[in-house]
């Protein structure tokens, strides 16, 4: 189960400050000693608890908020259900902000007991993710900065590294360990609508942002991340923003070519900079499902870039290959299908 040992890499390397990230680059050495104790902890896990933590579940399962959508409802954690979804199938992830934002502390009660049920049943913690796209958005108090498409106008690379930094110190704070950002989809379609959340249309900006914003996350050394820091997961790979349509989450059609030259090389950046995940475009290249697309997600982000991360889906994206893409017979064989192709956790 390759991805469940890549993904309890990354658990370990989070909740330890000090643990080995499970990237390959020739520039950068594993740490024998994490190493030995993923090989450890793998070996007295049951398949069950190893395809669990291949599930990132939405907090909102868990308590009052059934929508997601920010409110004046406080949210209250369901512990009884907490307790048997995590029995039942031991998820290894946790992502969203129930509703409205919380405070630091509140944030780091509810992942305290998150994590406790979690080590109870699989003995590991969870790894919590949250879209802190422009500071820790989701933390009450915290401060904001401007949206990629602006901060990419200021052609200035250390304060969109500092961004960054401010960004993950405020989110490891809130006791999150991951952040599904930078957005490097190159903003090329005028109708496609969120161009905002990009830095721009051009591959050079882009993949000089990438870098100074993975740097800014995770530091200098992917391997030893510590408590000020937090892990990045570039986002969505690749030609997201190339829609036909216009329209979010549809088809794009661009020429090999441009793929390789133009779209990949923000994420080649981001890659090198030390990137401990992706996230995979919730569309099809070129008439394949990016999800099933073995030639981009394995052929050239894993074996090409000699990179062994962590690739996450976008929500609910597996569970379309069956629904709407209609290249699987059912929901078990969009599994296979994904996981095959190179996909190693589902956002579901």
């Amino acid at each position: 189960m390759k991805a469940a040992k890549l993904l309890m890499g990354a658990i370990m390397m989070l909740t330890t400050f000090t643990a080995s990230a499970q990237y390959s680059n020739p520039a950068i050495k594993r740490d024998a000693k994490i190493e030995r104790r993923v090989e450890k902890i793998l070996k007295k896990m049951t398949l069950e608890q190893k395809v669990g933590q291949m599930a990132e579940l939405g907090i909102d399962m868990f308590g009052n908020s059934v929508t997601g959508v920010a409110d004046d409802t406080k949210f209250v954690l369901k512990e009884d259900v907490l307790d048997a979804v995590a029995k039942q199938y031991m998820f290894g992830s946790v992502l969203n902000a129930p509703g409205k934002a919380l405070t630091a502390q509140e944030w780091n009660e509810l992942i305290e007991k998150i994590n406790a049920v979690s080590i109870k049943y699989t003995g590991v913690p969870t790894l919590y993710g949250i879209d802190a796209i422009h500071g820790a958005t989701y933390t009450w108090a915290s401060p904001l900065f401007p949206q990629e498409v602006n901060a990419a106008a200021s052609f200035n690379r250390a304060l969109v590294r500092n961004m960054a930094e401010m960004t993950a110190y405020e989110v490891r704070a809130s006791n999150i360990a991951w952040t599904y950002s930078p957005t490097l989809d190159l903003g090329r379609k005028a109708s496609w609508p969120r161009q905002w959340e990009s830095f721009s249309e051009d591959a050079y900006l882009t993949s000089e942002m990438a870098r100074e914003m993975v740097l800014g996350y995770q530091g200098d050394d992917p391997n030893h991340i510590d408590r000020y820091h937090i892990a990045s997961c570039p986002k969505h790979y690749m030609a997201y923003g190339m829609t036909n349509s216009g329209q979010d989450r549809t088809p794009a059609y661009v020429s090999i070519a441009e793929l390789r030259e133009k779209h990949f090389a923000p994420f080649k950046a981001a890659v090198e900079a030390g990137a401990l995940s992706i996230m995979v475009n919730s569309a099809s290249v070129n008439g394949i499902p990016t999800h099933a697309d073995y030639e981009l997600l394995t052929v050239w982000l894993k074996d090409g870039l000699q990179w062994d991360g962590m690739i996450v889906t976008d929500w609910a994206d597996i569970a379309n290959l069956y629904t709407r893409e209609k290249i699987a017979v059912d929901y078990k064989d969009a599994i296979r299908i994904s996981i095959n192709a190179g996909v190693d956790m589902s956002m579901i």
